[in-house]
C-alpha cells in the first residue's frame, strides 16, 4: 500500500491520508467541499458543494493516474437527506455511465461544518 497526497486538493484534518493505494484499488478518504488553496469550505449551493467534493475527489485520483471513470464505488455523506436530488443531478452531469455503486449516509454533522462529503474506490 502506498499514501497518496496531491497539492490539487485539501489537506487531511487529522490522522489519515487523502488517499491510499493497495494493489488495483485506490481508496480516496471522504473529500469535503474545501478549497484546496485556502483550507476553506466554499460558500455556496449544496449543488456547487457537491461539485467541489468530486474536483477534490478527482485530484486524489489524478495523483494516482486515474479519473472519475475509474471510480467503482462513491459514498456521499449528508447533513441533510433532502438534498439527495441535488447530488444526484451532481453526479449524472459529472460522471459517465455506467456510473459507480453509490451509498449516501446521513449524518448529523460533519468536520468543518460541511453539509456534505464524499470518498470514492476506484479500480485500476
Amino acid at each position: 500500500m502506498y499514501a497518496i497526497r496531491t497539492a490539487a486538493a485539501p489537506e487531511p484534518l487529522g490522522a489519515y491520508s487523502q488517499g491510499a493505494s493497495a494493489a488495483r484499488y485506490v481508496f480516496v478518504s471522504a473529500q469535503l467541499p474545501q478549497d484546496p488553496l485556502t483550507g476553506e469550505v466554499i460558500e455556496a449551493s449544496v449543488g456547487a458543494m457537491a461539485a467541489r467534493c468530486l474536483m477534490n475527489v478527482e485530484a486524489v485520483l489524478q495523483d494516482a493516474g486515474l479519473s472519475l471513470d475509474d471510480a467503482c464505488s462513491l459514498t456521499v455523506w449528508l447533513t441533510d437527506l433532502a438534498d439527495v436530488q441535488i447530488v444526484n443531478e451532481v453526479l449524472a452531469e459529472r460522471l459517465s455511465k455506467p456510473y459507480p455503486a453509490r451509498n449516501v449516509v446521513g449524518a448529523a454533522s460533519l468536520p468543518l461544518g460541511a453539509p456534505i462529503q464524499v470518498s470514492a474506490v476506484a479500480c485500476r
